[in-house]
């Protein structure tokens, strides 16, 4: 049924209509603005990064001078420090989760309106987004959007 109304708006659609593709997948894997927010996560997130692996390996360590037979005292220790690290393991996936959403919204507005301002001054008609079946790389203007996006980047900031 879609296809045939698509079908169907194409063929009443102007001779001349100039219609574009752009690959999602491949701008918000290379656009400045979402790689600086990873930075910026990453950078955000390295301290307790590195404390939860420095208690993964404290409880390596307790594990491996534990052996065979832990004493109640060293089995007490490892159970507390193991459910420790779940916890700071559960609350940093979370917390990296809703932070990379945040970022990921921010940088999506200014990445669509990259897409809408380079379709208007280009005279598109219609820019389609992945995923698509098949697209023409006659008609794939990622690479040109994704220039856009370097540019507004190194300008700090959207056009």
């Amino acid at each position: 049924m879609l296809l045939t109304g698509l079908c169907s708006a194409w063929a009443q659609a102007p001779a001349s209509a100039r219609i574009g593709y752009v690959d999602m997948k491949r701008l918000l894997d290379n656009a400045p603005q979402i790689v600086a927010g990873r930075s910026k996560l990453e950078s955000e997130f390295a301290g307790r990064d590195a404390s939860l692996k420095a208690d993964e390996k404290q409880l390596a360590e307790l594990r491996a001078k534990a052996a065979a037979a832990p004493t109640p005292e060293q089995q007490r220790e490892m159970d507390a420090l193991e459910r420790s690290i779940k916890r700071q393991r559960d609350s940093l996936r979370n917390e990296l989760k809703a932070r990379s959403d945040q970022e990921l919204d921010n940088s999506w507005r200014e990445i669509n309106d990259a897409v809408v301002s380079f379709a208007r001054e280009q005279g598109y008609d219609l820019i389609v987004a992945s995923p698509v079946v098949y697209a023409s790389p006659r008609v794939d203007v990622t690479e040109r959007i994704l220039d856009r996006l370097r540019r507004q980047s190194a300008k700090g900031g959207a056009q």
